[in-house]
């Protein structure tokens, strides 16, 4: 459960630093809803860039933001669908996209249902404590605008490996930028970093993605109501939800398909990873080149109880695929010789590598189950190829000029050559075989108790006590905007 305890010293501290700074929190039921947002909030976004530094984008942090990067407010669900033409499936993929938030990245609202539970009950006090995002990528980036935007203090700790982009503007957000050994695999040197911070530091709170709860709820809460609502606003007769496919990262995203069994009792979970570090399918380990998700380890949030699959993805065809999908050549070869919609075209760069990925898992998914056009299977794009320039131009320079000729055999080998290896359905058993992965690194290495690990498999009250406690967080932000009266004063 996550900890709701008030320390009244540290909230009247938080509650005067928002009245400085004009600042406003939203509620869940908010940024599930955003039509629940007070219209002066809506009228003063018509004024703000969708990354400026500014309080009131706050508000931002939803699926439903009008796909503009000025003064937008909201609209309906930002998905897109996958032409057939492209996947090479019957069956109908769809995803939420990331680039739509503050940051070009969902992470911001993981970040937030983190800190936020922390602020409004002053555990965490603004006028001291520091923020320390540890992560493989986007994490840290939606933590340190969170807190910028709340007037926090940040620590950012990412692996060197990570893209230039990332670093360059981390540096102009965050107060603190540190790079730890390694690649996206290398969970373990940034755990090593943040008990370093713990142990030296007293001024320092760590908000772990692979271990708070803030990140489920967020998910939950969030997340999964918006994929809820855009299968539930596509256009067809007797459309089944067949399933939904999450690349691993910290696993946080694997929470709104906990949301989506419940009204879907029928859909299958699969979760991805890396085939060149297949910890979940093999107990594997190694380095791979898929941004934004952490290996090694089953994360501490994963229920994995409620997860039917397990999917691997070759780093290699996600890799090919950043370029086909942002090169004139990739895309002459795919609306003329693979008959993709030109207006199709224009939404490629909304993939990101990781949302490569999880598009891949999706089509290996309905590979599997044979599904058909009347089922559709759903996943996120958790961030854009504007986070990946820097890499294009790598595969560039080491692989030479792409041309119609490599557009061909990207798309033959990398997608629609893509087969139901790598891949496992998951009995009873092989769950828990990988539920048993996490004593290695929580209950060994990183403090968690043997109570607590039994309790995530053998209590149906664990993970439904934590989607529930959104009720008490959010009459708690409430009751802190009455007392900074900011929202009032607008």
């Amino acid at each position: 459960m996550i900890d709701l305890t008030v320390n009244k010293q540290g909230l009247d501290r938080a509650i005067e630093r928002a009245k400085e700074n004009n600042i406003v929190i939203p509620t869940f039921a908010q940024m599930r809803n955003p039509a629940l947002i007070p219209e002066k909030i809506k009228q003063k976004l018509k004024n703000v860039g969708l990354w400026d530094i500014s309080p009131v984008n706050l508000f931002r942090v939803n699926w439903h933001n009008e796909p503009t990067m000025q003064g937008g407010t909201y609209g309906g669900v930002n998905y897109i669908e996958f032409p057939s033409e492209l996947t090479g499936v019957r069956a109908r993929i769809i995803a939420l996209v990331g680039k739509w938030f503050p940051t070009g990245c969902h992470k911001v609202g993981a970040s937030f249902g983190c800190l936020v539970p922390r602020l409004v009950t002053g555990q965490f006090d603004p006028t001291y404590h520091k923020a320390v995002w540890p992560s493989t990528g986007n994490y840290c980036r939606g933590g340190a605008y969170n807190s910028k935007l709340l007037s926090c203090d940040s620590v950012a700790i990412l692996p060197a490996e990570m893209s230039k982009e990332r670093f360059e503007w981390l540096k102009q957000i965050a107060g603190e930028v540190i790079a730890t050994p390694g690649c996206e695999s290398n969970v373990k040197e940034i755990f090593d970093k943040t008990h370093e911070l713990r142990e030296t530091r007293e001024d320092v709170v760590i908000f772990n993605q692979f271990e708070e709860m803030g990140n489920v709820l967020f998910h939950y809460q969030v997340t999964g109501p918006a994929l809820d609502e855009a299968f539930h606003s596509m256009e067809g007769e007797g459309l089944r939800f067949a399933g939904a496919c999450f690349t691993s990262g910290s696993a946080g995203t694997m929470s709104s398909g906990d949301y989506l069994k419940e009204q879907h009792p029928h859909l299958k979970l699969a979760v991805g990873e890396a085939l060149q570090c297949p910890t979940i399918l093999n107990n594997g380990f190694g380095g791979h080149r898929i941004e934004g998700i952490g290996d090694k380890h089953v994360p501490w949030v994963h229920n994995v109880k409620n997860t039917d699959m397990v999917i691997a993805i070759d780093d290699e065809d996600s890799q090919n695929l950043l370029r086909l999908f942002n090169t004139k050549d990739g895309h002459k070869y795919l609306r003329e010789v693979v008959g993709v919609p030109e207006s199709f075209m224009g939404k490629l760069e909304l993939l990101g590598i990781s949302g490569i990925a999880n598009l891949l898992c999706c089509i290996k998914m309905a590979k599997y189950y044979e599904l058909t056009e009347k089922d559709v299977v759903a996943t996120v794009l958790t961030d854009s190829s504007v986070m990946y320039t820097s890499r294009i131009e790598e595969l560039n320079e080491q692989q030479g000029a792409y041309s119609e000729l490599v557009a061909a055999r990207d798309y033959s080998e990398h997608m629609h050559g893509v087969r139901t290896d790598n891949m496992e359905e998951l009995t009873y058993e092989a769950r828990k075989r990988i539920h048993n992965l996490k004593y290695y690194t929580w209950v060994e290495q990183q403090g968690k108790t043997y109570e607590e690990i039994n309790a995530q498999w053998y209590d149906d009250n664990y993970w439904t006590g934590i989607h529930d406690q959104v009720t008490q967080i959010d009459a708690l932000i409430n009751e802190f905007n009455a007392k900074t009266g900011v929202l009032e004063k607008l």
